[in-house]
């Protein structure tokens, strides 16, 4: 059973901020003799995040990795993507004050300690299943699922199945 701390959170939420590398894929990469790279992500995460749009719900990738293949997955899902992005806080930071949504309004999930900044600014910070340790400390809940294996879903799941009960 969810907390009551935990479910306000999600009533509140305006935005939710995803990394990518680990959360919407199981962190490994693929690399063809060519040196492309190519990842593997969870099909009906799409769905979930069609979910959140719905809501009204703002959803964003920011993510280190520079890779296109980020972009294009965001495309496909049609949300609004920061990739290449060094230091996450303030992209999060950015997002927040562009839609002048405050902080404690915002989920970000991550999966590694490059995720800690904006993990410790956020008012919902969430970690995947299989997160690293270091990240810890600085999480509100984990999914049960891992990263790459329907932890977005489920975490949509969650946020749109606590939005829409009484």
């Amino acid at each position: 059973m969810m907390e009551l701390k935990v479910k306000q959170k999600i009533k509140d939420l305006e935005i939710v901020i995803f990394d990518f590398d680990g959360v919407f894929t199981d962190n490994h990469v693929y690399v063809d003799e060519f040196g492309n790279e190519s990842v593997k992500c969870f099909r009906s995460d799409g769905i979930g995040i069609s979910k959140l749009k719905k809501l009204g719900l703002k959803i964003f990738i920011v993510s280190t990795e520079t890779n296109d293949v980020v972009k294009k997955r965001a495309k496909k899902l049609n949300i609004m993507c920061y990739n290449g992005i060094e230091n996450k806080e303030i992209t999060v930071m950015e997002i927040a004050k562009h839609n002048k949504v405050n902080l404690s309004k915002v989920c970000f999930v991550g999966n590694d300690v490059n995720d800690i900044p904006a993990l410790k600014i956020v008012g919902f910070p969430v970690g995947v299943k299989d997160s690293f340790n270091e990240i810890e400390d600085y999480l509100i809940i984990k999914t049960k699922k891992r990263g790459g294996y329907g932890a977005v879903r489920e975490l949509c799941d969650m946020i749109v199945n606590e939005k829409i009960s009484n």
